[in-house]
């Protein structure tokens, strides 16, 4: 094949590597370092191939399991580094293979490095018996003067005798040359499997024309991503080209950032309701017991989140916590095992195409153990615990339903309650600049947010629980005639010895529901509804004096102090308002223009501050009074069970932080791969982000905890929304996520910087809150799992995914009903997703041990409804990594055309090779995989690691 002349280097683009020949090669280059593309950071700045033939075994009746180890070295550094090695390829002499040999920017090699190739022959890859069989060496000049940069070698043995032969074959980093015509040669044979041989258009390079996000260069990413580790493949395809891939994996940052913002937060949150319980005020001696009894455990438990922030904030180790600390308990609120894995695909056609997959040991709660269960069965045994309770007279239960109203209850009054202080105070304002239409404006928010606060209030739930609190207080009598004018007196009294106020007379405890103790709650919520009416009265006849230009400030300030309330009583008057207050500030406004009058014309704020100021203390004094009750009600409700309550609420934070951590760096990765896809934008803030999560965990023994734990972290990802804002700017610091909230619901904001800020639609742009639909399939595959399916139960697995199918199900029709195809990311797959959809609930729903079809039907899925990928074994090390380099090599197969008969030595290559392989030399200091044979004969075919890459591994 000839070589094309090439231009002079300064016209070559920044990332290329200028093709040279032997005679072309300048004296002055040749003492200059490669150039680095300061560009592309992604891309090696030299790449090459390795192919031997030829090779020979001091047995000639067997052929070598062969591989090449790499070495380099710098003057004057005068010892050898081992760089990299290639995958095992067993019994054949001429093996080619498939990773290649790949030096970064941050290599520090330059023309002069030597490089030494060591072929070696692998005896029994179980036991790690090998010898060297040959080496060869050169420098990277040598490599460069070739023609073609492929270089020739001889293989020679520690004898020097010669053992067979070894090609360099290096890529090139320009443009694709048009019109080249690849040569092939006839296919080699491993094992009985074909394998596509190296052939001239490996000399070709690749274009690449698509915007790609590195991990290394990119703002955004660099501030949540590091320690990257990078490995590279060229895998042949069906139509005679080749694959390039870059496989990448990357802790994150987030680890530990996002658990110390968590937990800050849910230590300011226990600390409120410390506050309230304080706030209540004077309880009798029963009910301050109680309180006491409470305040105590909510005080231990802030002095172990406490703890655990300040280890948090101390701690100096590694972005990511290994799988041999998952017990740790100073880092139990810190995802294990947490990394990006990253694989990034080009061809010759110019397509280039990223998958990132978020791998995570299963969010549990390592440190409390797994004796008890799991969250799912602790809460199962939580909400019998509360059932049992009822049938004791020392307690009070309410229903579900009205505890979740009176947090809900109390939430909205805490926003109402500033938002009706915020539109009094720009009333206010608008009054004092003189604008009408800023009052009209104003007033109609102001009315609007007054009347949705009176709403919250005017319930019976609520009124029963201000009569409730009103009788806790010490020696607290209540007697009145029963509303039907019967003689008998209904009395409620303290009870010194039990947790209830008891009723006396004829009537039962019902009789906290009759009207006449309503009728002094509603005295405290009309109060603020005439208090607005008097402002609605006095703007109106401010606006129409304006507009008739009139001059009888009489008119003007006459206070309609008998506008109806909303019940039609306008003579409540509640009993903790002074009762001529609301008339003295009506009247008094009046008195002050008439003075005024001559002197000048009354001003509108003098009109309206007192009306003001009465509207804002009566709204006040209501959400305080309706906030103590809630609480009071909660504080009951809690009374029975607190203990348990708190144990398992502090669990459900650890995994909750664990899964919230990996959820925001899927985000985030998502977010920024599709800055450019309006399709996807539009999908996220229409109908939010699916979160697909896959286990690998077993149903039998203490997995099954984990899995109750993982799936219950998951579920709760429902409670998070993403908001998008600019970043102040490009600092790393100024680019991490800040998390709001409580536990009834987070807000994680996520600064981008100007640019790519701008590049996001209107709707993302003005803040609007984007939601998350997570979903959890499970399928467990190793040999504890065979003891399930045999001996055990497999329910909890099919619930989840049955409930998970479900979702998925319910998302699509969602996005069918309010979105076009288009939205979604193309597939040379011929099955639509209905159908995909169709064939996992049949797997799903299929009673077929180990059906890992789920979990690549759902993967799928996900990845064609725009989703994001996470995959989680018990550590995110063994297991995971099978799981996932399968995934990446189907997709190979079905979404780039990898030739199949490559598929099995592909797949080896990544697991021995790969990054996941580095990924357990992270976890527990050792390259091989936590397995061993027993155990590996219970694993589904495709989840088997090749021999030599594990053994017994301490984790």
């Amino acid at each position: 094949m000839s070589t094309n002349e090439q231009s002079p280097r300064h016209n070559v683009k920044a990332r290329s590597m200028q093709r040279a020949s032997t005679f072309e090669m300048s004296s002055d280059l040749l003492g200059l370092s490669l150039a680095a593309n300061s560009q592309e950071p992604d891309e090696p700045i030299l790449e090459f191939s390795l192919a031997c033939s030829e090779l020979v075994t001091p047995s000639l009746d067997r052929k070598p399991n062969s591989f090449v180890a790499v070495s380099v070295t710098t003057p004057p550094q005068a010892f050898w580094t081992k760089h990299v090695q290639t995958e095992i390829i067993e019994g054949t002499n001429n093996p080619i293979f498939l990773s290649s040999v790949a030096f970064f920017q941050d290599s520090l090699i330059n023309q002069m490095t030597q490089i030494k190739l060591l072929v070696y022959d692998v005896k029994d890859r179980s036991q790690g018996t090998m010898y060297l069989l040959g080496s060869a060496t050169y420098t990277v000049k040598d490599l460069l003067k070739e023609k073609n940069h492929r270089l020739h070698l001889t293989l020679r043995s520690a004898e020097n005798e010669r053992v067979g032969n070894i090609t360099v074959i290096a890529w090139q980093m320009e443009d694709k040359v048009e019109g080249k015509i690849p040569v092939s040669r006839s296919p080699d044979t491993t094992n009985g499997r074909t394998v596509l041989p190296v052939d001239e258009c490996l000399t070709e390079s690749l274009s690449i024309r698509s915007k790609h996000s590195s991990l290394k260069k990119d703002a955004l990413l660099r501030s949540v991503f590091g320690g990257v580790i990078c490995r590279m493949y060229r895998f042949p395809t069906t139509d005679g080209n080749h694959l390039r891939i870059l496989e990448q994996m990357a802790e994150s940052m987030l680890s530990l950032h996002v658990p110390r913002q968590f937990v800050k937060l849910v230590i300011e949150e226990d600390a409120a309701r410390i506050c309230e319980l304080d706030d209540l005020g004077e309880l009798s001696p029963c009910w301050e017991n109680l309180r006491r009894q409470i305040v105590t455990q909510y005080q231990t438990l802030i002095i172990n989140y406490q703890e655990n922030l300040t280890e948090l904030h101390q701690y100096k180790g590694p972005s990511f916590k290994a799988s041999s600390l998952k017990a740790e308990k100073k880092l139990e609120f810190v995802p294990t095992n947490l990394h990006i894995q990253r694989m990034r695909v080009q061809d010759d056609s110019g397509a280039d195409q990223t998958y990132d997959i978020i791998t995570i040991g299963a969010p549990a709660a390592h440190c409390q153990a797994f004796k008890s269960g799991g969250l799912r069965k602790l809460l199962v045994k939580f909400v019998e615990a509360k059932k049992n309770t009822s049938s004791s007279s020392q307690s009070i239960i309410y229903i579900p339903q009205d505890i979740i109203r009176a947090k809900e209850i109390i939430a909205s009054i805490n926003t109402l309650k500033t938002q009706v202080s915020y539109y009094a105070e720009r009333l206010s304002r608008a009054a004092k600049e003189r604008s009408a239409n800023g009052l009209e404006r104003t007033l109609a928010i102001l009315a609007d947010k007054t009347r949705q606060l009176v709403t919250v209030c005017d319930c019976k739930l609520l009124a029963n629980a201000v009569e409730a609190l009103n009788a806790a207080r010490p020696n607290y009598i209540a007697s009145k005639s029963s509303p039907s004018g019967e003689a008998d007196q209904v009395m409620l009294r303290n009870d010194q010895d039990t947790l209830m106020a008891k009723w006396t007379g004829r009537n039962s405890r019902s009789s906290l529901h009759i009207s006449w103790h309503e009728e002094e709650w509603e005295k405290v919520w009309l109060n603020v509804d005439k208090s607005l009416d008097c402002i609605i009265q006095r703007v109106d006849r401010l606006l129409q004096k304006e507009r008739l230009h009139s001059d009888s400030c009489e008119d003007v300030f006459q206070c309609d102090t008998t506008s109806a309330s909303k019940k039609g009583n306008q003579d409540y008057r509640a009993y903790w308002i002074n009762p001529g207050d609301l008339d003295e500030k009506c009247s008094r406004s009046p008195s002050s223009c008439r003075s005024s009058n001559k002197r000048a014309a009354c001003e509108w704020s003098e009109a309206l501050y007192p009306l003001l100021t009465t509207l804002t203390d009566c709204v006040a004094m209501m959400s305080d009074k309706a906030k103590k009750a809630m609480v009071f009600l909660l504080m009951q409700d809690n009374a029975p069970t607190i203990a348990m309550d708190l144990t398992i609420q502090y669990r459900r934070d650890v995994v909750f932080c664990q899964t919230l951590t990996a959820l925001i760096c899927g985000f985030i990765i998502k977010l920024r791969n599709c800055l450019r896809d309006d399709g996807f934008l539009r999908q996220l803030y229409t109908i939010g982000l699916l979160a697909q999560f896959e286990g690998l965990l077993s149903t039998y023994g203490e997995e099954l905890a984990m899995l109750e734990d993982m799936s219950t972290g998951i579920m709760d990802l429902r409670n998070v929304t993403f908001k998008v804002i600019q970043a102040t700017s490009t600092a790393s610091v100024d680019m991490l996520p800040v998390i709001t909230g409580n536990r009834d619901g987070f807000n994680v904001r996520i600064p981008l910087p100007g640019v790519m800020f701008d590049a996001l639609p209107r709707e993302i742009q003005s803040g609007m809150l984007l939601r998350v639909q997570p979903v959890l399939f499970n399928v467990g595959i190793n040999e504890q799992q065979t003891l399930a399916e045999k001996f055990g139960d497999t329910s909890l697995q099919e619930a989840i995914n049955g409930e998970s199918l479900g979702r998925l199900n319910s998302y699509y029709e969602q996005f069918k009903e309010v979105l076009p195809d288009d939205c979604l990311p193309r597939s040379r797959s011929q099955t639509c997703l209905p159908e995909l959809l169709r064939f996992l609930g049949q797997n799903v729903h299929a009673r077929k041990n180990k059906n890992v079809d789920i979990l690549w039907q759902a993967a799928e899925i996900c990845r064609r409804l725009n989703g994001v990928r996470f995959t989680s074994c018990k550590s995110a090390k063994d297991r995971t990594a099978m799981s996932i380099t399968l995934e990446q090599c189907l997709i190979l197969q079905h979404e780039h055309g990898m030739a199949p008969q490559v598929f099995t030595q592909a797949l080896d290559c990544m697991r021995s090779e790969g990054c996941r392989r580095e990924n357990t030399m992270k976890n527990v200091g050792c390259r091989k995989y936590a397995f061993n044979i027993l155990q590996l004969k219970a694993f589904p075919k495709h989840y088997r690691p090749p021999e030599g890459t594990f053994g017994k591994v301490d984790t």
